[in-house]
């Protein structure tokens, strides 16, 4: 009895957090945006907001397209996958991501995906190789180079986006995988922010962050345990793709070439050890990869841009996308005044 009881505290102790969790990043990115003395319309930028990439009717598959480009412009195209755990979140508490980078001259497409809580995995990578399918064939409309995507994300999006890059550059048996290799696209670079990229084993972090604590211990295994629908969060031969790492770390072999990587993070975050794990699995396949630490830094830190560190990252995010696109790097957008219409510096 005693031992019921004190499965059930810990189960609603790890609930409880979760929501609270879930409604603290929420009203942190709704005051922000209402705070926020930046608007798109004043760079020029319009958002195309709610577009269906499947025909389900639902939330989760709808996708933002942010652009200041016309039709044939042939800009280059950033794909953002929002984090949360797999679990919370969506791409409008993700929109200065969106709005940052549509402001340095990307068409910038930011797409919801279905959440563990309603359907585990595979279903968020299903959902991103079909938004994926989406903007290849439809990012021209709205200005942008369907040959010339980066693919970004942050913490789930980390993973999801590095899954996508492994299924364009690798044959693979999922369906799903097979659907983004017959496409016949590569990301130009891949920018997996502070990823989570071992979903099958949260207990590592126990020996790698000992002083990591019970809150955050909570999340990871509640993360983890709603992704795979597994209550101990086991290895599945079925469940590869939500294990990047251990796909990279691995003897199989790329058939297209993997671009660069780009995977910030800090160093009190406890998702730094699979950054740094990424980093040398690249490493050994010959593969660029920047992975700058920044110390004393949290989780997904770089979303504060009040942050010295932040504003750091995204100047250092910067160079790296310089290097990577060179000639194709988009120029940043200059504000728009409203009254007559004229750029200004």
């Amino acid at each position: 009895m005693a031992s019921l009881t004190r499965d059930l505290l810990l189960r609603t102790r790890k609930r409880a957090g979760g929501i609270a969790l879930d409604v603290f990043f929420r009203g942190i990115s709704q005051a922000g945006r209402a705070a926020s003395r930046v608007r798109p319309e004043e760079w020029g930028i319009r958002v195309h907001g709610n577009l269906p990439y499947l025909g389900t009717g639902r939330e989760a598959h709808r996708l933002d397209v942010w652009s200041a480009h016309e039709p044939g412009a042939n800009a280059p195209v950033l794909f953002y996958v929002h984090g949360g755990g797999f679990r919370i979140l969506s791409k409008d508490t993700h929109w200065n991501f969106a709005l940052s980078f549509a402001r340095l001259g990307y068409v910038v497409v930011t797409i919801n995906y279905t959440l563990s809580g309603e359907r585990p995995f595979p279903a968020a990578v299903e959902d991103v190789v079909a938004a994926w399918s989406w903007a290849l064939d439809n990012v021209a409309r709205f200005g942008g180079d369907p040959s010339c995507i980066v693919a970004a994300g942050e913490s789930a999006g980390g993973n999801l986006v590095t899954a996508l890059t492994l299924m364009a550059t690798m044959e693979r048996p999922e369906p799903y995988a097979k659907e983004v290799f017959t496409r016949g696209v590569v990301p130009v670079a891949t920018m997996p922010a502070c990823p989570i990229l071992q979903v099958s084993d949260p207990g590592r972090f126990d020996a790698l962050a000992p002083e990591t604590t019970a809150f955050a211990r909570d999340r990871i295994w509640e993360v983890c345990r709603s992704y795979l629908n597994d209550p101990e969060a086991r290895p599945r031969q079925d469940a590869a793709m939500a294990d990047p790492i251990c796909i990279l770390e691995s003897a199989a072999p790329t058939v297209r070439p993997m671009p660069p990587f780009f995977s910030l993070c800090g160093t009190r975050d406890v998702c730094v050890h699979d950054a740094r794990r990424l980093a040398k699995a690249l490493e050994a396949r010959g593969v660029p990869c920047e992975h700058p630490e920044y110390t004393g830094e949290l989780h997904a830190f770089h979303a504060l841009p009040l942050l010295r560190n932040a504003r750091i990252a995204w100047r250092e995010q910067q160079a790296f996308l310089s290097g990577a696109l060179g000639t194709r790097m988009p120029k940043p957008l200059r504000r728009v005044t409203k009254r007559t219409g004229r750029r200004r510096g």
